[in-house]
């Protein structure tokens, strides 16, 4: 008669990864009006786009949709338990794209690929590259991305995999950013949105210092990472690191910064891709978040009245006045929690 133990599932550590792997994930989960409502709740968002129906049928959107990083968080939350449940820390992103606007009634659902494998030095841990892929209820592609993830070892003796790093792009063109069907930022109403700053009031090189601050706090990153189902040990346990701390989901501090961004950048009303991220920090509660904001490219869409912002966002653990990113040593600065590159749809 077998244990009660062997129908729990430990997670995958890093041996058990195999190059070409394919996981489909379980559960498909089906967005409601309740998680908008909740994202809200947790950030402090104020885009007109997914707060307003009837701003979003004014530019063409009807449903109107929710963030796009909700969908993010779903789908992102559907691999953990395969991917990540045992993970020392999720290390970056690449290659985000978002295909479809999400709508509460949506259901993703997520398959992932194993497309590279990376032994730690210290033969503990090892570094695990996935390609992700959400689909909605019609099969269509809501988002895809890639990510790296720390994963431990069971067994430290077990043989390291042969080293295969994935080719991935530093980032997206705007001709690979989808446009929502039907957008059209013509008639937008800037006096809804909250500020007048339209795609031709923005330089390249331009940075943006969004000023406010949120401190974080234990019930409400826990609160978060379980409404996007997400498992990792380290996010809840404190037994789970050395130090006892329980360690913030990094999508925590992306919508966090996305939140605060609005200060300066309220017209950026629709993440288009994600080209890159990197987590640089740990973040923990008691530490306070502010976000500033760089200018990295322009570009035209084929959408009526739509253009395309490539920016960096970066999330520090207090507020850094002098935006500096990188010291001389070329490490990131002393603070700097999050490392963000990525498409904003806005009105020209």
């Amino acid at each position: 008669m077998s244990s009660a133990t062997s129908k729990t599932n430990p997670g995958n550590f890093f041996e058990d990864f195999a190059l070409g792997q394919v996981i489909e994930h379980a559960t498909p989960r089906t967005v409601t009006e309740g998680d908008r409502a909740l994202y809200g709740a947790l950030y402090p968002t104020r885009f007109a786009l997914p707060s307003s129906a009837e701003f979003a049928a004014s530019v063409g959107l009807r449903p109107a949709p929710v963030e796009e990083l909700i969908a993010f968080h779903i789908a992102f939350g559907k691999t953990v338990p395969d991917v990540s449940l045992n993970a020392v820390a999720n290390l970056g992103y690449a290659e985000l794209r978002f295909h479809e606007p999400i709508v509460p009634g949506d259901t993703l659902a997520t398959r992932s690929e194993v497309i590279g494998l990376k032994q730690n030095s210290n033969g503990k841990s090892g570094v695990v590259y996935v390609r992700s892929t959400a689909t909605n209820q019609r099969g269509e592609v809501a988002l895809e991305w890639a990510r790296w993830v720390m994963v431990h070892k069971r067994d430290v003796d077990a043989p390291a995999p042969e080293t295969v790093l994935p080719q991935l792009a530093p980032a997206l063109a705007v001709t690979d950013l989808v446009v929502p069907k039907g957008l059209d930022f013509t008639d937008y109403d800037f006096a809804a949105a909250g500020e007048p700053h339209r795609f031709d009031d923005y330089t390249v090189g331009e940075k943006i210092d969004h000023v406010d601050g949120v401190t974080l706090t234990d019930p409400e990153h826990m609160m978060a990472t379980r409404l996007w189902q997400n498992t990792a040990k380290v996010h809840f346990n404190t037994e789970a690191r050395p130090d006892g701390r329980r360690l913030v989901y990094g999508g925590h501090i992306i919508s966090m910064a996305r939140a605060l961004s609005f200060n300066g950048l309220a017209n950026a009303q629709l993440i288009a891709a994600i080209n890159a991220g990197a987590h640089t920090s740990p973040a923990f509660a008691g530490d306070t978040v502010y976000a500033w904001s760089e200018v990295l490219e322009k570009a035209e869409t084929t959408a009526p009245g739509v253009g395309a912002l490539r920016l960096r966002l970066v999330a520090t653990r207090g507020r850094d006045e002098s935006m500096t990113l990188r010291g001389e040593d070329g490490k990131y600065a002393e603070g700097v929690l999050l490392d963000l590159d990525y498409w904003v749809f806005i009105p020209r």
